[in-house]
């Protein structure tokens, strides 16, 4: 099964605003946690 077959099957069962909006936040959160990591990172430099 190829990865345009899933893709297609996902929007047809659950709608392409969904699918966008799934898509969106998994990318927001990798984006988040890097910002998280690099706060964290400035803090212990800080401090050390």
């Amino acid at each position: 099964m190829s990865i345009t077959t899933v893709v297609n099957a996902i929007i047809g069962d659950l709608g392409f605003p969904i699918v966008v909006s799934l898509y969106l936040l998994v990318r927001l959160e990798k984006k988040i946690d890097d910002l998280t990591n690099a706060v964290e990172d400035k803090e212990t430099n800080k401090k050390g």
